[in-house]
């Protein structure tokens, strides 16, 4: 895979909290956050402007910001040159996969539920879910950052995971145009089942 966009990166305010696949963030490791590819992928990150490169492993969710593709750590950013401008156009190259279905991705895919028996209960309807975070700081930055134009997004948390979701559908097509919106906004956002 080949993608081409907008870097930006994230450091001392994230040092050290826990990244959507459970890690803590570490400033000075050669990762990145990505909106969907697995954690454990290794790509190659090229500046296209200054023909500098790294390779950096998928271990968090992101960016939220529209038209970025990729949030690299600070370390992946200085090889890049990038800290001082801080966003640069770049290109995603695939080096090697991860997981098809990590544990943590199954997380974010399930409805909202506390537990097994809830999730085989009839669904009280459907919100669209743009994120989920080990780390509720994250989540709210994300909630707040959608609440600008979709004011009714919310913050649901298990006291593990906090989901960033927005709307409340009794029927999942309702749910789904929501979802298409979102993804014409840059947002890798999925339909889940309100329990």
């Amino acid at each position: 895979m080949i993608e081409r966009g907008v870097a930006s990166w994230y450091g001392p305010e994230f040092d050290g909290r826990k990244t959507a696949n459970g890690e803590r963030y570490d400033m000075h490791a050669m990762t990145a956050a990505h909106r969907t590819l697995p954690f454990g992928t290794v790509v190659e990150v090229r500046d296209l402007d200054n023909g500098k490169s790294c390779r950096v492993r998928i271990n968090d969710r992101g960016p939220f910001v529209h038209r970025r593709i990729v949030d690299l750590s600070y370390a992946a950013a200085r090889a890049l040159d990038m800290v001082g401008p801080g966003t640069a156009h770049v290109e995603l190259a695939v080096v090697s996969p991860g997981s098809p279905a990590p544990r943590e991705s199954a997380v974010v895919l399930a409805s909202a539920s506390a537990g097994p028996a809830e999730s085989a209960a009839p669904s009280a309807g459907f919100t669209v879910q743009v994120g989920a975070f080990g780390d509720a700081a994250r989540a709210e930055t994300l909630r707040d950052l959608l609440a600008r134009r979709f004011p009714d997004a919310v913050v649901r948390s298990d006291g593990t995971w906090h989901r960033v979701q927005v709307g409340h559908f009794p029927d999942r097509a309702e749910a789904e145009a929501l979802r298409r919106k979102l993804a014409d906004l840059g947002w890798a956002p999925r339909v889940v089942a309100i329990p």
